[in-house]
């Protein structure tokens, strides 16, 4: 068995990146919802910045994270033309961190919609104007775009259709946790394949968030 407990207690993942998230919330000095996010382009070189995280689905089959751009950008076209992505959140102040693989689809229509409006006016505006990732001639042409975008847009501006969500329902979640002398914790949940055995000393989960299979992984 996986011998898991403490922070790593749990029947699902979501569930425990969420408890160390809402942890991390009170220890991180910036942005606790940082992530570094992994696509590949149609080369197959990688890519990695950084985005936030701003939701994690309850428990259940389909459930995933959640994060918004501007589906035009270099990650959303990659996205589009592969179908999956990668991620890590690692919080120095608790020596943990959670990564993440797996499809990914749009998060679109009434939730990207609300997630949209929570936002302050000059970052609903600003997401009009930019052209994200494209080349941009000065920063005065893109202040210049803010301008007639706010004239246009007003007080209460729409959600571009090229803005929106990305939901990544992940194939595989790892737990990890800084041990003394480099010898870490590491727990991967991953979801079982259709006829293939159970790996040696698996523990099989079977909660609202489906099936898996968690092993313990060497540091």
């Amino acid at each position: 068995m996986s011998e898991r407990g403490g922070i790593f207690a749990g029947n699902d993942p979501f569930s425990i990146a969420t408890s160390w998230l809402a942890e991390a919330g009170g220890t991180e000095p910036n942005d606790p919802s940082a992530m570094a996010l992994a696509t590949v382009d149609a080369e197959g070189l990688p890519d990695v910045r950084m985005v936030l995280l701003k939701a994690i689905d309850p428990p259940a089959p389909d459930a995933g994270f959640v994060f918004y751009t501007n589906y035009d950008s270099a990650k959303g076209c990659q996205i589009a033309e592969t179908g999956v992505a990668a991620f890590v959140l690692h919080w120095k102040s608790l020596r943990r961190q959670v990564r993440v693989r797996g499809e990914v689809s749009r998060a679109d229509g009434p939730e990207a919609d609300a997630y949209y409006a929570s936002r302050g006016l000059e970052s609903r505006i600003g997401a009009w104007a930019s052209d994200q990732s494209r080349p941009l001639d000065s920063r005065a042409a893109l202040m210049a775009r803010v301008a007639r975008e706010g004239l246009r847009h007003g007080l209460n501006p729409p959600r571009p259709p090229f803005w929106g969500g990305f939901r990544i329902r992940p194939l595989a979640v790892e737990f990890w946790a800084d041990g003394a002398f480099r010898l870490h914790d590491r727990f991967r949940w991953t979801r079982p394949q259709p006829d293939a055995a159970p790996a040696a000393g698996a523990e099989m989960v079977d909660g609202a968030a489906g099936a898996w299979q968690v092993v313990r992984l060497n540091p």
